[in-house]
């Protein structure tokens, strides 16, 4: 059963940045895409970020050219880079293989406020 860990979350000022990382008990991130999801108060997951077994990746349109998502196989984690944040990339931020949906983690706060 693998375990995702989801941590780096926090306060942060609007402009501001974070560094979210996400760590697998085991190594899921070398054989499937990995993503990156968040969840806002009241919306649905959605997903912000993706990234191929091969480094190919894809963003949501409203984070593009602001956050970054990276793999390092050999710890088994998943990163995000987030820049520039705004009041709207508030949210709980989780991680997961979007072809194949393992047990959720419990996500780490993102929240962007002044």
């Amino acid at each position: 059963q693998v375990q995702l860990v989801e941590s780096g979350g926090g306060l942060v000022q609007p402009g501001g940045s974070l560094r979210l990382s996400c760590a697998a008990s085991l190594g899921i991130f070398s054989i499937y895409a990995a993503g990156w999801y968040r969840q806002a108060p009241g919306k649905q997951r959605e997903l912000v970020a993706r990234i191929t077994r091969v480094g190919n990746t894809a963003y949501l349109d409203s984070v593009k050219g602001r956050f970054t998502i990276s793999r390092d196989n050999a710890k088994n984690t998943l990163y995000l880079q987030m820049n520039s944040l705004k009041p709207e990339d508030t949210a709980v931020y989780y991680c997961n293989t979007p072809e194949r949906i393992v047990d959720w983690g419990q996500g780490t706060q993102v929240t962007v406020s002044s």
